[in-house]
């Protein structure tokens, strides 16, 4: 009998599973597509840990466990608890909203604005119109959703030249496969999106797998071409460019060995556009790999992965639903307890000669004799401890997960002292928003950039050759705001002249003030104080008599009037003085 393997990864915390025993072949039983001959080896235990969390995610752990063997498994009582948390985590991740803010674009509307704010006002209005065309929103619910549960998440850019604008579209991270050349490298140079189509008899199509190929190349194989100039790096003639390749394979046509990057490109039935372009290495003219893949936190030295927010207390989940389950059967007892009779007269059913079975219920009435009696078992101690071990799990899997008991909404708030307490309670929770929005700070500065790209190799209008703009995705404040204390702090600051107009107007928009646009709030608290500095300045001329047509002018200049005034505005002055 062989020693269990011991294999330390990024899905080590999954090795407790027994569909995860086995390093070479995990999910063999539970997974039968796993199966499949064309899948590489090296990616099996991911696409393993990806239906794990999938299945938790839809209250199925129990009928995976039942797969592997355990059919008791199949009692489990399963209330969402896993699906709370990933949808709780993620709406810290997202807060009420999601911008796109490009560098310096706040700037444009001064009078003397910074270099290249103008462009990048521009550049930010443009991809924020292509952001509400293109369902952003909406994509980054997709995607986000995906990267918390399983770890990873992937989004695809392509230039419709219909529509005249990139499209953007999420895929499922198990059907990405990238394909480093150089471990050191930041991204990888190939890239695969593939899946399996199943058989459809009424169609007369056989199973086949799909395979989505983006690589880049060199334009020009032998070399002597001078290369090609990109519009975002002007001057600078490259000879890298991608292509795309989108074909099928019959599973009954591959045989053993020829896994994802080995497919008999002989056997390869190539997808054709509606254009009727042959999509086999099609250049796309531009010189990057148009796939995003979102990691949901920073993958350890050496990896490329990311961690599911559910991944370190998946055991505690299923404590919890065994403990749910022992409670649920607890409380059964106890609402219909088991009761023992002694001395009573039992009816006999007549058919059988035997006695009937007596129930529990309303208005029941049973004959004991002058010794009889009746004892009934109470379970409630034992349903009240099982009550108390879910609230601990439940305390336990918030304080690990970090998302904490004051996130998940379990906190009582009587037993919140303060508000700076409370604040203390949500800082594992305000860690753990901070990583995960550091991890995918750099991956959308890379989509948008991409974006800009896109729109310029399909010369859109009001899209000229130049640099990207550096634009990047904000978030709104995960936790609720003390608006009015942020208030308070900014008047005071501001009115102390340590702090700038442009400053106090984004820390109010970060306390969630409906302000849209920075630059034009600044302009337009600055137009309302000049009015009201003219209106006062016209104010106080008034009350002085001061004359405004170049007549009274005249008059004012003879020493007699000048003298009258004086004395006039003297006269004025202990009444002002004493309102």
């Amino acid at each position: 009998m062989g020693l269990r393997q011991f294999v330390i990864d990024a899905w080590s915390w999954l090795n407790y599973k027994p569909v995860m025993a086995d390093a070479g072949r995990p999910g063999n039983r539970a997974f039968p597509e796993l199966a499949a001959t064309w899948l590489p080896p090296h990616e099996l235990r991911r696409l393993a840990a990806y239906k794990v969390l999938a299945a938790y995610d839809n209250n199925q752990a129990g009928q995976l466990a039942a797969a592997s063997g355990d059919e008791a498994a199949l009692e489990r009582r399963e209330l969402g608890d896993a699906a709370n948390l990933v949808d709780t985590a993620l709406g810290y991740l997202l807060g009420s909203e999601q911008k796109i803010t490009a560098e310096d674009a706040e700037h444009a509307d001064e009078e003397s604005p910074k270099p290249g704010a103008t462009e990048a006002a521009a550049a930010q209005e443009r991809l924020r119109k292509w952001a509400e065309k293109e369902l952003l929103t909406l994509r980054i619910q997709q995607a986000e959703r995906a990267a918390v549960l399983l770890g990873d998440s992937v989004f695809v850019l392509a230039w419709n030249q219909e529509k005249q604008r990139p499209t953007l579209r999420v895929y499922d991270p198990g059907f990405f496969f990238p394909e480093w050349e150089d471990e050191d490298q930041d991204f990888p140079s190939r890239v695969h999106l593939a899946w399996e189509l199943p058989e459809d008899e009424d169609a007369g199509l056989k199973a086949r797998v799909r395979r989505v190929t983006y690589e880049l190349g060199p334009i020009s194989e032998d070399g002597e071409s001078a290369g090609r100039q990109y519009p975002w790096e002007p001057g600078r003639p490259s000879n890298v460019t991608c292509f795309l390749t989108d074909a099928e394979w019959l599973l009954e046509d591959l045989k053993r060995g020829e896994t994802l990057d080995r497919l008999p490109m002989d056997k390869a039935s190539f997808r054709v556009r509606p254009d009727g372009t042959e999509l086999n290495r099609l250049d796309l003219m531009i010189d990057f790999v148009p796939v995003i893949h979102i990691t949901n936190t920073i993958p350890d030295g050496g990896e490329h992965w990311g961690r599911s927010a559910i991944a370190r207390v998946l055991q505690g989940l299923d404590e919890l639903a065994a403990t749910d389950s022992d409670s649920s059967a607890a409380s059964a007892t106890t609402g219909t307890p088991i009761i023992g009779l002694a001395g009573a007269r039992l009816p006999v059913d007549r058919a059988t000669g035997k006695p009937e079975q007596l129930k529990v219920e309303a208005g029941a009435v049973w004959q004991l004799g002058d010794s009889g009696r009746m004892d009934a078992l109470d379970t409630s101690p034992q349903l009240a401890e099982l009550r108390s071990r879910v609230e601990h799990l439940l305390d336990r899997i918030a304080s690990n997960s970090r998302v904490t008991a004051a996130g998940l909404g379990t906190l009582d708030a009587s037993e919140v002292p303060s508000g700076y307490a409370l604040k203390l309670a949500l800082g594992p929770l305000d860690a753990l928003v901070g990583a995960m929005r550091l991890a995918r700070e750099h991956k959308y500065r890379l989509l948008f950039k991409m974006v800009q790209r896109l729109f310029q190799a399909g010369r859109a209008d009001g899209w000229v050759a130049g640099e990207s703009i550096s634009a990047r995705l904000s978030w709104a404040p995960h936790t609720p705001t003390d608006r009015a204390a942020v208030l308070e702090e900014v008047v005071q600051a501001y009115g102390a002249g340590v702090l700038s107009l442009e400053t106090a107007v984004a820390m109010l928009m970060d306390a969630g003030y409906p302000i849209k646009d920075a630059s034009q709030e600044v302009a337009r608290i600055r137009a309302k104080a000049e009015q009201e500095a003219a209106a006062r300045m016209a104010e106080a001329a008034a009350r002085r008599g001061e004359p405004e047509d170049e007549e009274e002018q005249e008059g004012e200049r003879d020493p007699e009037a000048g003298r009258g005034g004086a004395v006039e505005e003297r006269e004025r002055e202990p009444v002002s003085v004493g309102r």
